[in-house]
């Protein structure tokens, strides 16, 4: 039996000395801050939808939904993220291309393939300021996308991979960010007061470490986005009457 060899880019490792003068924890903050210029907060990724149909009315309802929407993340773009920062670092672009094409086919609908889209393209753009990546690997970045733009997950999948952080604090940093934005979004949505926010993210960010691991064991066949009523509920969406966000 033959095997295709593995394409290989010429990448520094985490590891490496870079120019990059901000500290490495900084850049983990950094990228999960709802801060970050990529748009974020404008989505509810189905959770808009859940409120109008009643599936999510109060805190504990919205807790549970958020609960559910983070075990997806972790078995999807969680440990795509993790594979793919694994494959930034060993400059392997034969997986990276695999990964891009994985993620450009499991957008679930227009307004999944937008955020996702959207988000990538603008932190290609932040990225591309920062002394992080390499030209060689955002040349890469930009061909694996095969005249799309390419996905969030996949973008920063290669800047969490410059920074010399073990891979799981790095999700463990992207996982709480996207739980804050969702529960700010569920504080706008439901509506909730800022109190039973805390109380959502607090039942979060007890779960984020188990939901990391999850995504770290995951190997690549067994990743996947399988979520029908999200789905359904995605697509009412865009025909939804009033609407506050973008998903």
């Amino acid at each position: 039996m033959t095997t295709n060899p593995v394409t290989r880019i010429p990448t520094p490792t985490a590891t490496s000395t870079t120019t990059d003068p901000v500290p490495p924890l900084l850049r983990l903050v950094w990228l999960a801050s709802p801060a970050l210029p990529i748009g974020a907060f404008s989505y509810s990724e189905g959770l808009e939808a859940a409120v109008e149909q009643g599936r999510v009315h109060d805190d504990a309802s919205a807790g549970e939904w958020l609960s559910q929407q983070l075990r997806l993340l972790a078995r999807g773009d969680l440990a795509a993220i993790a594979q793919g920062v694994a494959a930034w670092r060993a400059g392997d672009a034969s997986t990276l291309r695999e990964l891009a094409r994985w993620l450009r086919m499991t957008r679930d609908g227009a307004e999944a393939r937008l955020q996702s889209e959207q988000m990538g393209q603008s932190l290609l753009v932040w990225l591309r300021g920062q002394p992080m990546a390499t030209p060689a690997q955002l040349a890469l970045l930009v061909d694996c996308g095969e005249g799309r733009p390419v996905h969030h997950a996949f973008v920063m999948a290669l800047a969490l991979s410059t920074i010399d952080v073990p891979v799981e604090q790095a999700l463990q940093a992207q996982a709480f960010g996207w739980a804050e934005n969702q529960v700010q979004a569920a504080l706008k949505a439901v509506p909730l007061g800022q109190t039973a926010g805390q109380r959502v993210l607090t039942r979060l960010a007890a779960e984020i470490p188990v939901a990391v691991a999850e995504a770290i064991a995951t190997p690549p066949a067994r990743r996947q986005l399988f979520a029908p009523m999200l789905s359904i509920l995605a697509a009412r969406h865009e025909t939804q009457y009033s609407r506050l966000f973008r998903s």
